[in-house]
């Protein structure tokens, strides 16, 4: 007998990242199940995070 497993299916969150609060915005982020993914240069300027949880 053989178990089939689902792959797991995230949701994915992009949000800005103010350069002077970064740590807490992340924690309250964290605090609501998101990881951190990558946190890159946005195209306007600024950081911008990308965020994933379990669906």
């Amino acid at each position: 007998m053989s178990e089939t497993s689902e792959a797991p299916r995230w949701e994915y969150f992009v949000t800005p990242l103010l350069l002077h609060n970064e740590a807490q915005i992340l924690n309250n982020w964290g605090a609501q199940g998101w990881e951190l993914v990558q946190i890159i240069e946005g195209p306007a300027g600024g950081n911008v995070a990308y965020l994933k949880r379990k669906a």
